[in-house]
């Protein structure tokens, strides 16, 4: 849009710098499988052993001229780098290499780009775009004279650049205000969920872990599920009725990466609040992936930076049938409490051992017992008849109904409270030992 740059095509280079540093590395293999996601043509991977990074180039001086030359010879019209770029880096690789250049950033955001569907989304991602752009909008203008001082030796491309940034900021301030309404719609209704007393159940997790084929399975649906990066960037929630518990909410969020840039974390607080509003956590992870304890902790550390790592959470090791010697289980902690669930997605497997799990989760404010409700508490007992709370009913000598009852606590207060009772004194009187 801002910038003139050669015709580009999708025949890539890779590069990817191995240094020492653990806490900045990047993963080859998941880099690949990015670009691949992209839609990119790999002509060619260099690993570039480097510890001090340059400050002109990021890599070494011989590197670039060994890089220009396979981009001569392959014909290449896009190197792409595992790692983020500043503006110089990027400007100067450019003109070094005579072709387009994207870091690791860009490239996400391209991935983005291409996987959005809904208005929001389309939003969040120009948000994101715009905001990376506007520091390396000065490039767009390297055809135009530039400032040299002194009178009649200023040439319009200060004055054009100029123009382009207050572009920049008031579509930037257009869209933060179209989303701030999104947040706003979405606010409400979490706020009308709470009122009906129906609890939203987030799927969260690396990218690529099998969430939304989980959600699909769970839920019947048709999301679109694939075996790539950011297949999902959308949210989507649906109703999940679960035994013994009723209705919840199940949302499908956008999937965490390592080193997710931050714009786009600030670009998508509206989604990403679907999981940081919760009330029970999903973290899906890739069974079968040799990485996932690093998997882990990037997730984690992305729930951290939304404000969600103290919601409850729930993991669940997906692929389990790409295991050998591992089934389908439920494991526990010592007091018997869900926390961590084996299953395949895929195959179907567990699916029923991951609902009793989220229902005992969620369930733990439940009130399990038998209740005795004489006659002129009929309309009391329809209403625990209609809401599904009642396990069985029989009848003593007086005529009145002895119900197993399985209900939301806060259920029941609104019912028994609704009658005209309090509540604590109801079930002190009515409740059977």
């Amino acid at each position: 849009m801002f910038f003139e740059r050669p015709d580009g095509g999708e025949r890539a280079i890779l590069v990817h710098l191995d240094g020492q540093d653990p806490a900045a590395r990047e993963d080859p293999q998941e880099f690949q499988e990015l670009v691949r996601s992209a839609g990119a043509d790999t002509v060619g991977f260099v690993s570039v052993a480097r510890h001090q990074p340059s400050a002109k180039f990021l890599i070494g001086s011989g590197k670039v001229e060994e890089l220009r030359d396979l981009v001569r010879e392959g014909e290449v019209e896009l190197v792409i780098f595992n790692h983020t770029l500043t503006p110089s880096q990027e400007r100067n690789l450019e003109r070094a290499l005579e072709c387009r250049v994207l870091d690791r950033t860009g490239l996400i955001l391209d991935i983005f780009a291409q996987r959005a569907r809904t208005h929001e989304g389309k939003l969040q991602v120009e948000l994101a775009q715009l905001e990376h752009m506007s520091t390396r909008l000065v490039r767009g203008w390297t055809h135009l004279e530039r400032q040299k001082g002194g009178i009649g030796l200023r040439g319009p491309g200060e004055t054009q650049l100029e123009t382009d940034r207050r572009l920049l900021r008031v579509r930037i301030r257009q869209i933060k205000q179209r989303l701030e309404k999104v947040r706003g719609q979405r606010e409400q209704a979490r706020r009308g969920r709470r009122r009906a007393d129906i609890q939203l159940v987030s799927l969260v997790g690396y990218t690529n872990a099998g969430k939304s084929t989980l959600f699909n399975a769970l839920t019947q649906s048709s999301v679109y599920a694939a075996d790539q990066l950011f297949a999902t960037l959308d949210p989507t929630l649906r109703r999940l009725e679960l035994d013994d518990l009723g209705p919840v909410v199940l949302a499908d969020t956008v999937g965490f990466i390592r080193h997710l840039p931050h714009k786009l974390v600030e670009s998508f607080r509206a989604t990403l609040e679907e999981s940081s509003n919760a009330d029970l956590l999903l973290h899906v992870i890739d069974a079968h992936e040799p990485e996932r304890d690093e998997q882990i902790e990037q997730v984690l550390a992305v729930l951290t930076e939304i404000g969600a790592h103290e919601l409850p959470i729930l993991e669940v090791y997906n692929k389990v049938d790409l295991l050998e010697g591992i089934e389908p289980q439920i494991q526990r902690d010592a007091d018997g409490v869900p926390q961590r669930v084996w299953i395949s997605a895929q195959k179907g497997l567990g699916l029923d051992l991951l609902q009793q799990a989220i229902a005992e989760l969620l369930g733990n404010d439940l009130f399990v017992g038998r209740m005795r409700l004489p006659q002129s508490l009929g309309r009391l007992r329809a209403q625990l008849f209609g809401l599904g709370a009642v396990q069985s009913e029989s009848h003593d000598e007086e005529g009145g109904s002895l119900l197993d009852v399985r209900v939301q606590r806060v259920e029941l207060h609104r019912l028994i409270s609704r009658e005209g009772f309090d509540t604590e004194q109801f079930l002190q009187q009515h409740t059977l030992q």
